[in-house]
């Protein structure tokens, strides 16, 4: 009612002749003030008002989504950062497919490797941070395999650089003095030719590796030393093991591998080794 007053008044001062009887004869006619001039000359201003709001809250509802996909893509930049630096300097997590350690690792065996204390490689540059840890024989390492660096291979350190290795009957010799290793496992009779081996002296900067299955083991005896350059890392636990063959470990058939992750949903429950969680190595 307050925009037809000031329509109203308007109206009456424009005929200064009209009496006060006339003006309310006049502002009582039709004529004058009819529902559609009304809105015309004078619209709602509370209508004004939204219309005027109505882009800039779309501007400020556009701001503040893409404010949420910027922080949602650091974030994310930052977990794949932190992620990825974990995995190159402090440590990751491996699937044992063969049985060259078993009787200590077992077919299966999903590992947790440190990687922190053994001079980890910085991407790219090559360059490598600071050995912080001495190896040790009877230690278990993870290395780059002599033969093809893309490779990775985990055995047991049998003998250092400078040490002096024989193998008599199965029993294994360092400088000149019988090594007790209740962890090797053997299944061939004393004759076979991995049961003696040597003697040999171990290079300055390498190392002599076997697996604890001394009979299923490529290792040392059959393609040399290992330098100590090509030491990553020592697998600290088991966080899982699974039981299935060594050829579905290894099939990298595409097809092949939907299959045996499906059988591994499948079967679960049923063959994973509850007792060997949380194992230390």
């Amino acid at each position: 009612m307050h925009s037809l007053g000031l329509c109203d008044r308007a109206t009456a001062s424009a005929n200064p002749a009209t009496t006060s009887h006339g003006m309310a004869a006049a502002i009582a006619s039709p004529a004058i003030t009819s529902p559609a001039d009304s809105s015309h000359v004078c619209p709602s201003s509370s209508s004004a008002v939204v219309a005027a709001k109505s882009p800039a809250h779309s501007e400020s509802r556009t701001r503040r989504i893409l404010g949420s996909l910027r922080l949602s893509t650091r974030r994310l930049i930052v977990l794949a950062a932190i992620v990825l630096g974990m995995r190159i300097f402090v440590g990751e997590a491996s699937v044992v497919p063969t049985a060259s350690m078993e009787g200590t690792i077992l077919v299966g065996d999903h590992l947790f490797m440190d990687k922190l204390l053994y001079g980890p490689e910085i991407p790219l540059v090559h360059w490598r941070l600071p050995v912080l840890k001495s190896i040790h024989r009877g230690d278990i390492i993870v290395f780059r395999y002599p033969k093809d660096v893309k490779e990775t291979f985990l055995k047991r350190v049998t003998a250092l650089g400078g040490d002096r290795l024989e193998i008599k009957n199965g029993v294994l010799y360092v400088n000149s003095q019988p090594v007790v290793e209740p962890y090797a496992v053997h299944h061939a009779p004393v004759h076979n030719p991995l049961e003696s081996w040597g003697p040999t002296v171990v290079p300055e900067g390498k190392l002599f590796v076997m697996g604890d299955n001394r009979d299923n083991s490529s290792d040392s005896r059959d393609w040399g030393f290992v330098p100590m350059s090509n030491v990553i890392g020592e697998p600290l636990f088991v966080y899982w093991s699974y039981d299935a063959p060594t050829a579905r470990w290894l099939d990298e058939n595409p097809g092949h591998r939907i299959s045996f992750y499906a059988s591994i949903a499948e079967n679960f429950f049923s063959n994973t080794r509850w007792h060997r969680t949380g194992m230390l190595l």
